[in-house]
């Protein structure tokens, strides 16, 4: 049975240390993709800052992954961009589920993660005229 899920949430990516983010639902994006900045790679180590300093849940600290590959990802715009790739760990509705995402600086945008298809595909339902019901489900359990 897949869980119906609306045009944006907030969840967690505990192995990332970062709770209560905001992310957009993507059904056009194929990858899902994550903000950061000072992205490098060191001696074949991939290391990075999630979020940007102005950011209510930025928290400094770099993450460094031994295991990354690089994807050719077009985005929105039509402008292809080499990108790395982590796999990690996302929480939502209250599951926690294994996840690829591409790194790139969407500083600019509102949401910090889109979740695409490839995520997507055979775990939800989109319902374009909600939001946040994972979120919601979660308060309402700790009420």
């Amino acid at each position: 049975m897949k869980t119906i899920i609306g045009r944006s949430d907030i969840v967690d990516f505990p192995k990332l240390e970062l709770f209560g983010i905001d992310i957009k639902i993507d059904t056009g994006a194929y990858t899902s993709s994550f903000h950061c900045h000072n992205i490098e790679v060191q001696d074949g180590i991939l290391v990075c800052q999630f979020l940007d300093p102005e950011h209510e849940k930025y928290h400094e600290k770099y993450f460094k992954f031994k295991n990354f590959t690089e994807k050719m990802v077009k985005s929105s715009n039509g402008i292809k961009e080499l990108r790395y790739m982590i796999k990690t760990e996302i929480t939502i509705f209250n599951e926690t589920y294994p996840i690829k995402l591409t790194l790139t600086e969407r500083g600019s945008m509102k949401y910090p993660v889109l979740l695409g298809r490839k995520f997507l595909t055979d775990k939800f339902i989109v319902d374009t005229s909600k939001r946040n019901l994972s979120y919601q489900k979660i308060k309402r359990k700790i009420e």
